[in-house]
């Protein structure tokens, strides 16, 4: 009995949920994938180690993960590989049927490492922290660990290998392979540093999964958008191997504008930090002689404008010259964006009306409504689930080139809300270390008028899941919306995939919420219980892309 229900204890419904799906792919994976489906197996098993030896230690606590919540390492290890694995699936069928050339799934391959590599470093990292985690071991658990360190040392070399034989199938052992190589592993040693910021300028704002979730996407994002801007450089400093000039020069517009204005967005605090600190400097207002100074409207309006400069600095030059650049616009990309817009005016500006109406009348609507406590927020949240279903499904219909657009569009609004929703909040410099004097930090990142009153309006529809330095349900309804079409566009054999998202999230979880808040847990054993925790709802499009794409 006890090894019976030591297994049910082990095998929780997020677990469950994961084995469904990752078992879904292996089961459709062509002989042409052995190596990645090799490679996704190796981090799922050391995932569900690292999962359970974490439950077993407080070794992560130093993280301050978000109280509450599981680890979600497992999850949060094997989503965005299991996703990239399913689209090379779906890229295999069509280099048979000659739809597309090789060189594109040898490209996304690269890609398929990168970011399995991304998530094993991170998990290697942990690994190491949770091994490092008695110090006052006796001798017994010091023979235990060297015997782990030894396993770990040939699980690793193992998976190395892997990575080799599988890249070395479309280049000769030499220069090419060491390139890539060195390329995967650069994704890895980023990926353990931002993870390290990302929970120490947060804390208690995610998961430790969530936050490994997070970082693997945002390191294949920024990686992807650097080789390209390498390639364009300098052609040479790159091979053509790794980035198919006839995939990565001519791929869509539309993509190559969100990548570049995104993450734009993303270092812009990096970038109005470093002004602000120049602004300082040159205009005397911080000096060693000055005290602890007090807020004042005219301090506060002056690091106001200035934000507002380097933000349109930013959209206007910045981004705009650097999407030109890589993908060799022979105008401006805001002009593209508009001539786009135009050259179907009546659907889209008609398409882009009904979407302001839409959104008009649900905010007022809703924010109403969250003023009382009759109703509860989790439920209050999902009407905005309906609300996307009766947004982005005509759109996607009849209009889904400008709905790729639009999502990038609405991302990028949702960043510039965040970033001025923390200005009154703001407790770290752009570095995320914490400044000494408070009063000085306030003055630096509160944005006058809105930050105020965009942290209210916000507030209104959080919950325990959301913290006051960080709330990202929203990013996740539009990410979860979005991603299943964005990787849809190139090319697509399953009419039903673009449409995962919207369904899943905006359908299914809006039902399980509610189906959930009325009916409660479930136990299905003695031991254990039938409840996903919220951020395995955020993988529900994957199960779903995946069973389209792998049908």
């Amino acid at each position: 009995m006890v090894p019976l229900s030591s297994a049910v204890s082990l095998l929780n419904g997020e677990r469950t949920v994961v084995v469904l799906f990752l078992t879904r792919i292996l089961f459709c994976m062509p002989k042409s994938l052995y190596y990645e489906s090799l490679g996704l197996c190796l981090l799922a098993f050391a995932g569900l180690f690292i999962e359970i030896c974490a439950e077993n230690s407080t070794s992560l606590n130093q993280f301050k993960p978000r109280p509450g919540a599981s680890s979600g390492i497992l999850l949060g290890a094997v989503t965005l590989p299991s996703v990239m694995l399913s689209r090379l699936i779906q890229l295999s069928r069509a280099v048979e049927s000659k739809d597309i050339e090789p060189q594109e799934l040898d490209y996304l391959i690269v890609q398929y490492w990168d970011v399995s590599a991304t998530c094993f470093a991170v998990l290697l990292f942990l690994c190491c922290c949770v091994i490092r985690q008695s110090t006052n071991a006796t001798s017994f658990l010091k023979f235990r660990r060297f015997h782990n360190k030894e396993i770990s040392l040939l699980y690793i070399a193992v998976y190395v290998a892997v990575c080799c034989f599988s890249l070395a199938r479309q280049s000769d052992f030499g220069s090419h392979l060491a390139m890539k190589l060195f390329w995967v592993f650069c994704h890895g040693l980023a990926a353990v540093r931002l993870i390290q910021h990302f929970l120490h300028t947060f804390p208690s704002c995610a998961s430790v999964g969530e936050a490994l979730l997070v970082t693997s996407g945002l390191v294949l994002y920024f990686g992807d958008m650097i080789a390209y801007t390498l390639a364009k450089l300098n052609t040479f400093l790159i091979s053509p191997e790794l980035l198919s000039e006839q995939y990565g020069f001519k791929r869509s517009e539309i993509i190559t504008i969100i990548q570049g204005f995104l993450i734009s967005l993303l270092v812009f605090p990096v970038f109005y930090g470093f002004s602000l600190r120049i602004y300082h400097q040159l205009s005397g207002w911080i000096s060693p002689q000055t005290h602890a100074a007090e807020e004042t409207d005219s301090k506060v309006i002056e690091s106001s404008l200035l934000f507002y400069a380097s933000l349109i600095v930013t959209l206007v030059v910045i981004a705009p010259a650097w999407t030109q650049f890589v993908q060799g616009f022979h105008r401006h990309p805001l002009l593209w964006i508009l001539n786009f817009v135009f050259e179907e005016p009546l659907k889209r500006l008609a398409l882009c009306i009904y979407w302001v109406s839409v959104i008009c009348a649900s905010v007022l609507r809703f924010y109403n409504i969250s003023k009382s406590r009759k109703n509860e927020r989790i439920l209050l949240r999902k009407y905005y689930h309906l609300v996307a279903v009766l947004m982005f499904s005509p759109a996607l219909i009849f209009q889904s080139s400008f709905l790729d657009l639009a999502f990038g569009a609405a991302l990028a609004v949702f960043l510039i809300l965040e970033i001025v929703r923390l200005s009154i909040l703001k407790r770290f410099n752009f570095f995320g270390k914490p400044l000494h004097n408070q009063n000085l930090c306030r003055q630096v990142w509160k944005i006058w008028p809105l930050g105020k009153h965009i942290n209210q309006f916000m507030n209104a529809f959080t919950d325990h899941r959301d913290s006051e330095l960080l709330i990202v349900s929203h990013f996740s309804l539009l990410l979860g919306c979005a991603l299943p079409e964005w990787l849809s566009t190139d090319f697509s054999d399953r009419s039903l995939a673009p449409f995962a998202g919207i369904l899943s999230l905006g359908i299914g979880d809006t039902m399980a919420s509610m189906v959930g808040y009325k009916y409660g847990i479930l136990r299905w054993s003695k031991t254990g219980t039938l409840d996903l925790p919220p951020h395995s709802c955020d993988c529900e499009w994957v199960i779903r892309g995946v069973h389209n794409t792998t049908r």
